[in-house]
């Protein structure tokens, strides 16, 4: 057995006669009488106290710590004692994805974990906990496919955990713990009419922001940032060189989703309605700092600031304030009752003006290596992944090819070589 068991009512002490006996000290009858001690694999002491008739449970939890060790899953007493709330502040910090994930991230362990599973000890987990969760994130959270995200998310935090020697395994491996649904995983693009319904409804200086997402596949914040000398109309390109980004300190200019710069078609359609919206509202130079606040200052002259016409457009502003009232009047979402809020709408949020865009592509024809670099995306596999069901199927491609080949035949003939020879 590991370490000793130490009795706190007794000590021994060399009698008159020069034997061991053994006498009361001055804590007998008072507080946890043994007091479990062992050396841990960093070579400090650790220990354990229990109280008078517990020696045996003393023996047991020093046996259960020396079986951990042999098996390599040890963990120390003070590590599962840290919070997951404590223990997720410290990983958000640590993270070195994009601002806007990182942001997203965030958002979904703030608002939908540490409220329900913050207290808890990492070395207390256990499956129910995580099942208990999952109850509670259902009544609060309808989209499944957005649970999904917020349990992995906290799936991730608790692997990391592990790796650390916060908790021995995670609960969220456990069979008993069903995740949410992954749903169909398909997009399921708007149609025009939903597309211009919107557009209608929104305040009329952020009417192109819709031409831009759906006539040329631009992110919310490529749109937001995007500069009026980055908009070739001459030779019908737009280049993408840039997004703003907001963050916890302020807003930031920054380069596209994984620094993809790119060049985008312009059509002729988008570029008249550009044209149109800038002659409504003139371009304002916006001066944020780079990649993060205190960042070397850059300049751009903006096609879109905020309703007031000054500085730079913050997404959540955006959404809450011009795009889910946008979604209501054109029936996408319900109109909120009095002094409610806009329910959450994150599958018609403005990423749907890209699934629109490809899928109005892909239906002319555009191959997804074209599609793929239009995006911005770093893997055209990536693109086939999302999109393959959105292009025309083999079969339909085979009918209109034989289709194609009987046009004009006299249908009294015998087939297209009769119809050639004639």
């Amino acid at each position: 057995m590991a370490g000793h068991i130490q009795d706190r009512w007794f000590k021994t002490e060399t009698g008159a006669s020069g034997k061991d006996v053994r006498i009361k000290t001055s804590r007998y009858g008072a507080g946890m009488r043994y007091r479990a001690r062992y050396v841990g694999p960093d070579g400090t002491e650790k220990s354990k106290s229990f109280p008078d008739g517990k020696k045996r449970l003393a023996e047991q939890w020093l046996s259960a710590i020396e079986a951990d060790m042999s098996r390599g899953q040890y963990i120390d007493p003070a590590a599962g004692r840290v919070t997951f709330g404590q223990y997720a502040d410290k990983w958000l910090k640590t993270q070195t994805t994009g601002m806007t994930t990182r942001a997203s991230v965030e958002s979904a362990i703030r608002g939908h974990a540490i409220p329900y599973i913050g207290p808890r000890p990492l070395g207390s987990f256990k499956p129910e906990h995580i099942r208990d969760w999952l109850s509670e994130l259902e009544r609060a959270v309808p989209a499944t496919s957005y649970r999904r995200v917020i349990y992995n998310n906290v799936s991730t935090i608790l692997n990391a955990a592990v790796d650390d020697g916060h908790l021995s395994k995670n609960p969220c491996h456990a069979q008993s713990v069903r995740p949410p649904a992954a749903g169909t995983g398909r997009v399921v693009p708007w149609s025009a009419e939903r597309v211009f319904a919107v557009r209608g409804a929104l305040p009329e200086r952020y009417h192109a922001t819709v031409d831009l997402g759906g006539g040329c596949g631009l992110r919310q914040g490529e749109i937001f940032g995007l500069p009026a000398d980055e908009i070739d109309f001459d030779s019908g390109w737009l280049h993408v060189v840039n997004q703003v980004q907001a963050t916890k300190q302020g807003m930031v200019f920054a380069p596209p989703k994984r620094e993809k710069l790119r060049d985008v078609p312009l059509p002729d359609c988008v570029a008249q309605v550009l044209k149109l919206h800038m002659e409504a509202f003139p371009p304002v130079e916006v001066t944020l700092p780079w990649l993060r606040v205190g960042g070397a200052p850059v300049t751009r002259r903006l096609l879109f600031t905020r309703l007031d016409g000054t500085g730079a457009v913050r997404r959540t502003d955006f959404n809450d304030r011009a795009w889910k009232p946008a979604l209501a009047a054109a029936g996408v979402i319900p109109q909120p009752k009095p002094r409610e809020r806009y329910q959450a709408a994150r599958e018609h949020g403005m990423h749907a003006l890209r699934h629109f865009y490809a899928s109005v592509l892909l239906d002319a024809g555009e191959n997804i290596k074209a599609l793929s670099n239009y995006l911005g995306h770093n893997d055209p596999g990536f693109t086939l992944r999302v999109y393959t069901h959105l292009m025309p199927s083999s079969d339909a491609r085979a009918r209109k090819a034989v289709d194609g080949l009987y046009a004009g035949a006299d249908p009294a003939s015998d087939g297209p070589q009769t119809a050639q020879e004639g």
